[in-house]
């Protein structure tokens, strides 16, 4: 199985990289259209900010790329954020899978910290071949200042300040807020799961 990771200036992906390796996949870190273009899998993955990363996105096509991809792809964090219409993050518009916007987390109360991080609790919303076996309430690690709002492509969501969308689904595309990376045996399941569509 051929699994692509895609390559932009956003942080993290080499965690993602071995977390694949993890699992027995031998991944490749790439911006070549017609490498993602022939891959059976494509991870979108990573940590930045999202109008300088949109820049550098649209400045080598890969916007169009993505669009027009058709196998599995999943986006993790930054990726899933990317994947929606637009972003408070810079006023950026962003590749447009989800036509909904990203928000940037307001805190209500002192306690309240942004960026919202560490472990917190998926509600799983609809049954969804990404979220197979992770069991009733699973935990996943998070690190973010912006969320995407519960959404009707919003497959499980998570709450800190108000609910928002821990994973999304639609056609395609699957993207995580979380880092399954990062998450343990449920992050391992996601990634088993994702690799069996």
């Amino acid at each position: 199985m051929k699994v692509a990771i895609i390559k932009y200036n956003a942080g993290n992906i080499f965690s993602v990289e071995n977390a694949l390796r993890r699992v027995g996949v031998e991944p490749i870190l790439t911006d070549d259209a017609d490498v993602l273009a022939s891959a059976d899998k494509v991870l979108f993955p990573g940590q930045g900010e999202a109008s300088t990363t949109m820049a550098y996105i649209r400045q080598h096509g890969l916007d169009r790329v993505i669009r027009q991809l058709r196998q599995p792809v999943l986006g993790i964090c930054i990726g899933q954020q990317l994947l929606c219409a637009h972003s408070e993050e810079g006023d950026t518009d962003c590749i447009g899978i989800f036509p909904v916007n990203v928000k940037r987390f307001v805190p209500q109360r002192h306690e309240e910290k942004v960026p919202a991080m560490g472990w917190n609790t998926l509600y799983i919303k609809e049954q969804n071949p990404l979220l197979k076996g992770l069991g009733e309430h699973p935990y996943a690690y998070f690190v973010h200042s912006y969320y995407v709002p519960t959404c009707p492509w919003t497959t499980a969501e998570s709450f800190y300040i108000h609910p928002f969308s821990a994973c999304l689904s639609k056609d395609n595309f699957y993207a995580t807020q979380f880092h399954p990376e990062k998450s343990g045996k449920v992050g391992e399941q996601i990634l088993h799961n994702f690799l069996s569509l």
